[in-house]
C-alpha cells in the first residue's frame, strides 16, 4: 500500500495491497479493500465501501455510504476475476451502488466527469461514457450502455441489454425496455418522444445544420410510418451526410433489442413543428 502524500484518517479501513496515490483524502469509517486502486486526489467520504478489482479515477469523489466493486447481483457469477473502472472527476453520491462485473476479465466502465447521483444503481457489464448524469434512484440492469453525455431522469430503470444514445435525455419516473436513439428527447411510460434534444444541442454548440438534420433524421425514423431499415436507406439518401447523423444510422441499425417507440409509430406528417426551436 502506497500512501504517499494522503490523508488517510485513523479509523478508515484501509487494507494492505490497496494503491494509494497522492493526495488522497480517505474519512473515517471509509473500507478500501486491497485490491483497489485509487489515483491521485481521490476522496473517498466516510462509510463508504470500496471493493474488488476496482480503479478509480484521478480527482473522483465518492460520497459516503456509496458501495462499488463488490460482487455481481447475476446469479450466473461463479467467482471468475472481474473489475470495475470509473473514470476522472466523476461524483458517485450517497448510497449508490456499483456492482462488478460478471464473466471472466470483464469490466463494468463508467467514464470521466459523471454524476451519478444518490440510490443509482450500476449493474455488472454496463457501460456508462463521459459526463453521463444519473438522476436520483435511476437504475441500470446488466450490459446497458449509456453513451456520452446522456441524462437519465430519478427513479427510471434501464431494462437490461438496453442502450441509451449520446446527448440523449430520458425523463424521470420512465421505463426504458429498449434502446433510445442519440439525441433524442422522451419519457413516461409508455415512453414517448418529445423530438429531438434541441435544447442539450444548443449547448453543447451543435450548430443550426447539425441539428435540422437530425430532427428529419428522427421524423423519417419515427413519423414516415416505414419499416426501420427503409427509414435509414431514405435518411442516407435525402440528408446530407454528417458525423452525428451517421452516428444515429449506426445506432439504430445495430439495435438488438429494438428502438423504443417504434412498435407504434404514428402517421407521417404528426409533431411536425420542432423547427420553431431551431433559432440561433
Amino acid at each position: 500500500m502506497s500512501t504517499s502524500k494522503s490523508n488517510i484518517h485513523p479509523l478508515a479501513l484501509v487494507e494492505p495491497g490497496a494503491n494509494i496515490g497522492n493526495n488522497v483524502t480517505i474519512e473515517a469509517f471509509a473500507v478500501v479493500k486491497g485490491t483497489v486502486t485509487l489515483e491521485d486526489n481521490v476522496v473517498i467520504k466516510s462509510h463508504a465501501y470500496i471493493d474488488g478489482f476496482t480503479t478509480i479515477g484521478e480527482g473522483t469523489i465518492i460520497w459516503p455510504s456509496a458501495s462499488i466493486g463488490t460482487k455481481t447481483q447475476d446469479l450466473k457469477f461463479r467467482g471468475e476475476k472481474t473489475y470495475v473502472t470509473i473514470g476522472k472527476r466523476c461524483e458517485i453520491r450517497e448510497f449508490v451502488t456499483i456492482n462488478s462485473s460478471c464473466q471472466e476479465n470483464s469490466t463494468v466502465k463508467i467514464g470521466d466527469e459523471c454524476l451519478i447521483m444518490a440510490y443509482c444503481h450500476v449493474a455488472h457489464n454496463c457501460e456508462i461514457g463521459n459526463r453521463v448524469i444519473m438522476s436520483n434512484s435511476a437504475m441500470l440492469a446488466g450490459h446497458v450502455i449509456v453513451e456520452d453525455f446522456a441524462i437519465i431522469g430519478g427513479m427510471t430503470p434501464i431494462h437490461q441489454f438496453s442502450r441509451i444514445g449520446k446527448h440523449a435525455m430520458v425523463g424521470g419516473f420512465s421505463r426504458v425496455p429498449r434502446d433510445i436513439p442519440p439525441f433524442t428527447v422522451g419519457g413516461g411510460f409508455p415512453y414517448k418522444f418529445g423530438g429531438i434534444n434541441i435544447i442539450g444541442l444548443k449547448r453543447h454548440k451543435f450548430p443550426l445544420d447539425v441539428r435540422v438534420a437530425l430532427s428529419k433524421a428522427f421524423k423519417i425514423t419515427y413519423r414516415s410510418g416505414l419499416h426501420l431499415e427503409d427509414a435509414l436507406k431514405q435518411i442516407e439518401q435525402e440528408i446530407d451526410p454528417c458525423q452525428e447523423v451517421q452516428h444515429w444510422i449506426e445506432f439504430c441499425r445495430t439495435s438488438k433489442r429494438g428502438l423504443i417507440g417504434l412498435e407504434g409509430v404514428t402517421k407521417k406528417g404528426d409533431q411536425d413543428s420542432e423547427e420553431e426551436y431551431f433559432e440561433e
